[in-house]
């Protein structure tokens, strides 16, 4: 009887999902590889850029809310890095990689638009003391490993619409 009660839910929750969702080898491979973009990426950013001796990033860290807040809050810490930032452009292309296709997948297998989120607190921080350059960008350098690797931990936000 528990068997029988436990199959019935079981499928009424399949049923009741429908076919809006996207199949899960379809998830399976965007996670794959925005977990492989995003770990070349905090490579890169170990390997290249140093993080100057005690200097240390305040909270609060950033959000994870669904992919339109990860490619938001990206996209907004790599309009602030300046271009003239020595050794940055493989990271800037790098970055704009990742935003688009977690763009292009957010826009294939998300029938609901979410309203566009909010910049978050210490992107608006950075994007306020712009007048700085080096510094601004040794911060969203800094920012952008910080948020990659709290990626890395959720990637289970991705599916998240």
């Amino acid at each position: 009887m528990d068997y029988t009660l436990a199959l019935l839910f079981s499928l009424l929750h399949v049923f009741s999902v429908g076919t809006a969702a996207p199949l899960p080898v379809e998830v399976v491979k965007m996670k794959s590889k925005v977990k492989w973009m995003a770990e070349q990426l905090v490579v890169r950013l170990n390997k290249d850029f140093q993080v100057p001796p005690g200097l240390t990033l305040s909270p609060p860290a950033d959000i994870l809310d669904g992919p339109s807040s990860i490619v938001t809050v990206l996209d907004g810490y790599n309009s602030l890095i300046s271009d003239t930032f020595n050794g940055v452009s493989q990271v800037k292309f790098d970055i704009s990689s990742l935003t688009g296709y977690i763009g292009q997948w957010r826009q294939g297998h998300c029938t609901e638009q979410r309203p566009k989120p909010s910049v978050p607190g210490p992107l608006q921080e950075l994007q306020s003391r712009k007048e700085f350059i080096h510094t601004v960008s040794i911060e969203a350098l800094m920012r952008v490993k910080e948020f990659l690797n709290l990626l890395l931990k959720n990637l289970d936000h991705l599916e998240t619409c």
